[in-house]
């Protein structure tokens, strides 16, 4: 089973379900990311600061099949937001990978209190100038960050990627990346631990469709026009998570579900304008 494809604003085309690899490490990391791929996964995202960069690239070498099979992205730390240290991690990720290119490249945050975004970002756009990824964007941007990147470089990105699930529905900036033309990608999109596969909106949902309610979850993302990066160690849910193209919800059961947004919805509480990666 493959997901289909979305063609991004740049022209390229990205599976629309992919694989997270968040705390998939080690020997055991590269079988669980291989039984993803031989189940059908060819998005595989990835970042420095998961420490999975070198688990997928192993998977995908183990896997015997071409690099052109494969969808990979990984993400620029906050540390190396400085225009020189961003080419510099990039090239240093692709070794680690043991890839010529990335299929996207992300800004992992925008980190605004250190003020050094657009330099990442003219990187990036540099970076996808000599080769070394073909389509580049972000993730956790606000509207002005994106404006402001924008504005200074005359690129749009072609993904922003940020937290989405039941609990945290960002219909605000779901709003915002289309009408800049920007694919949302959801992080964590079953909502990393919370509640949400056990509301029973989503029971019942999952009852009268025939699924699990992981399923439902993530064809609640497709039917909104956002791409979700599940993560699972787990075989079957693995297989579950990449099985939600055969059915759709109607217009009000996503309604139903977007109900459950909470007021503090989100995972951590990671506001991009004050959070500060992983310090």
């Amino acid at each position: 089973m493959k997901a289909p494809l979305i063609t991004m604003n740049d022209g390229h085309q990205i599976p629309a379900v992919g694989l997270g690899t968040f705390q998939i490490r080690g020997g055991v990391g590269v079988d669980q990311v291989l039984t993803a791929i031989q189940d059908g996964y060819r998005l595989l995202d990835t970042s420095t600061n998961y420490d999975s960069e070198g688990v997928v690239g192993e998977a995908i070498r183990r896997s015997g099949l071409p690099r052109s099979e494969f969808f990979v992205t990984t993400k620029l730390p906050g540390k190396y937001h400085a225009y020189e240290d961003a080419l510099m991690m990039i090239q240093e990720s692709l070794f680690r990978m043991g890839l010529d290119y990335f299929d996207l490249y992300l800004i992992h945050w925008p980190l605004p209190k250190r003020g050094l975004y657009v330099e990442a970002w003219q990187a990036l756009v540099r970076a996808q100038k000599l080769g070394l990824i073909r389509s580049i964007g972000v993730s956790n941007f606000e509207p002005e960050h994106l404006d402001k990147i924008i504005e200074e470089t005359g690129v749009t990105p072609a993904v922003n990627q940020i937290e989405i699930h039941p609990y945290w529905v960002q219909e605000r900036m779901l709003k915002a990346n289309k009408e800049r033309g920007i694919l949302t990608e959801a992080w964590s999109p079953l909502g990393r631990g919370n509640d949400a596969l056990k509301e029973t909106v989503i029971a019942e949902l999952a009852e009268k469709h025939g699924k699990t309610p992981a399923q439902i979850i993530l064809r609640w993302h497709a039917e909104r026009g956002i791409l979700p990066i599940p993560k699972s160690r787990n075989l079957i849910h693995q297989r579950e998570n990449l099985a939600i193209f055969d059915f759709e919800l109607t217009q009000e059961e996503v309604g139903r579900i977007n109900l459950l947004e909470k007021a503090d919805g989100r995972i951590d509480d990671q506001d991009p304008n004050e959070y500060e990666e992983f310090e």
